[in-house]
């Protein structure tokens, strides 16, 4: 990831960065050529804030249910999601809506802190990822598994690498059969020869899982 201070790169479409890594690693090609091309997750109509919203409601319980409490929500604070509208809404709202009380306070701290101007969620933001991760992490419930996901597929950041989600580490491991599979410290410096697309190997990785695909 970029560090503290820098810009991030001018963004370049994502069948450029794909066909770039491909051509790095034969391995990586083959992976590439089975799944196919990767698409970003679509964007929601409350944009980045939005995101974030539905990432705290849907932790640790089904989709199914992430789903009904969003669209309880949504439907109470008038559609759509906006700092204003959550960081105003009674506790009672939210309760209805299904949110447990830890969500609750993770939603009014989110809205909080991008009134104030600690969190920026606009989609032109010119902070570097490990900026946006350390504003993001700061908001109680926002881990970074968290902030490297909403860099991943609503910022679409490129080059990001989430060296502690499972399925990049079991992904990574089954693409080019490495085993044990890697800790978080041992895959961080695997990504390195990516650079600057290690977003794009990370999505191929958990593909591999998703499908279950094995070299």
């Amino acid at each position: 990831m970029a560090a503290a201070g820098q810009r991030p790169q001018r963004r370049i479409a994502l069948a450029t960065a794909i066909e770039e890594v491909a051509a790095r690693d034969r391995t990586l090609a083959q992976l590439v050529a089975t799944v196919g091309p990767i698409r970003y997750l679509p964007r929601v109509p409350d944009g980045p804030f939005g995101m974030l919203v539905r990432s705290i409601c849907s932790q640790q319980i089904s989709a199914a249910a992430a789903q009904a409490i969003i669209a309880r929500l949504a439907a109470a604070v008038g559609g759509l999601f906006t700092p204003s509208g959550l960081a105003t809404a009674s506790d009672e709202l939210m309760r209805e809506a299904g949110l447990s009380r830890n969500k609750m306070v993770s939603l009014r701290d989110l809205s909080a802190k991008v009134l104030d101007g600690t969190v920026d969620v606009s989609p032109a933001t010119r902070q570097s990822d490990e900026e946006i991760i350390e504003r993001l992490t700061a908001v109680r419930g926002i881990g970074r598994w968290s902030a490297e996901m909403y860099l991943m597929h609503c910022l679409r950041r490129l080059d990001v690498w989430p060296a502690g989600d499972l399925d990049v580490r079991e992904g990574y491991a089954r693409t080019w059969q490495v085993e044990p599979r890697p800790t978080e410290k041992e895959l961080l410096p695997l990504g390195d020869p990516f650079r600057p697309y290690r977003s794009v190997v990370a999505r191929y990785c958990q593909e591999a899982v998703f499908r279950d695909l094995r070299s």
